[in-house]
């Protein structure tokens, strides 16, 4: 079992900055290729970002490219996404999820993933 934990959400203004943390525990972190999706209200879980096991490739959703940046520290078992310059539309409940490496690994499918997080809520106000 791996438990994950988010935190670092808020409401921030438009154009604004925050970043998400997802602590790990349980399992050996660097284990497992992590992503983080995103739920607005009314609308379908998608995909934010997706990170490998070692940090050394990342994906983005278009919608993110050039605003977010995904990492991680393996040796504090922590994923990070850093978010900049926000927009109302990233508004919703971001989750953390994990993944044990290896194997094919669809990272923008939810599917692809057997542990989340309980999610944090991010607000950008207009």
């Amino acid at each position: 079992q791996v438990q994950l934990v988010e935190s670092g959400g808020g409401l921030v203004q438009t154009g604004g900055s925050l970043r998400l943390s997802c602590a790990a525990s349980g399992q050996t972190f660097s284990n497992y290729n992590m992503g983080w999706f995103r739920q607005a209200p009314g609308k379908e879980r998608e995909f934010v970002a997706a990170i490998t096991w070692s940090g050394s490739s990342t994906y983005y959703a278009d919608s993110v490219k050039g605003r977010f940046t995904i990492s991680r520290d393996n040796a504090k078992n922590t994923l990070y996404l850093q978010m900049n310059s926000l927009k109302p539309e990233d508004t919703g409940v971001y989750y953390c999820a994990a993944r044990r490496a290896g194997g094919i690994w669809s990272s923008a499918s939810g599917r692809a993933y057997d542990y989340w997080g309980q999610g944090t809520q991010v607000t950008v106000s207009s």
